[in-house]
């Protein structure tokens, strides 16, 4: 018998199909991965800009949860856009309450375009809350800045960085290097380790979802 792996994305819905949940079940499909969804928000946005957000009751965040770890479970689990403080603390809760595991927190602070899609008085929700549930937390420069307070630029910024979000009580990070210039280098640490990741960078306008 085949037994097909299953994962939740726990994030916002994005019209334009190139990020959030659209995006996430479509690369769980790819990868042979059964995907379910919460949605904590409701955006109307295309491939320029994010028009209108529409955030969801927490309740119905958990509610969400609830009636896909009651019936199909998940053996991992994907955070991205959750907008405001009641939503992250209702995930964090509820993460623990059902004992998940392979938790990746993407601390989804703002969209390409420029649009907030996280309230700010909720990054310490996110840091406190969320990130020392975390298996892996994958913020890119810009995030990876708001979360530990420090300007990310050069490669000595991009380790302490990772250091502190470790510190934060993550088991592992990875700092994408999409925001530098160069190769596409990411940064892997897992509080013991450094391994850079690269790969070469590809030239495309066609960067919607990409953070």
């Amino acid at each position: 018998m085949t037994i097909i792996p299953k994962a939740l994305t726990i994030a916002g819905s994005d019209s334009g199909g190139g990020a959030g949940i659209q995006a996430d079940l479509k690369t769980f499909a790819a990868l042979g991965v059964y995907g379910t969804s919460v949605i904590t928000a409701i955006t109307a946005q295309n491939t320029v800009a994010v028009t209108r957000v529409l955030e969801l009751p927490p309740d119905l965040v958990a509610a969400q949860i609830d009636a896909v770890i009651q019936d199909i479970g998940a053996n991992a689990l994907k955070t991205g856009m959750l907008a405001n403080t009641a939503i992250i603390e209702v995930v964090a809760e509820k993460i623990k309450a059902h004992r998940l595991e392979n938790v990746v927190v993407d601390p989804v602070m703002v969209a390409k375009s420029g649009d907030l899609l996280l309230r700010r008085d909720a990054i310490e929700a996110l840091r406190s809350r969320l990130v020392p549930l975390a298996t892996t937390v994958t913020p890119n420069l810009p995030e990876a800045s708001e979360l530990t307070g420090i300007a990310v630029s050069t490669d000595k910024d991009v380790e302490e960085a990772a250091r502190r979000i470790i510190g934060m009580g993550a088991k592992s990070v990875v700092i994408k290097g999409g925001h530098r210039r160069g190769p596409a280098t990411d940064l892997f640490y897992d509080g013991k380790k450094f391994r850079a990741l690269k790969a070469a960078r590809i030239r495309t306008p066609h960067t919607h979802g990409t953070g």
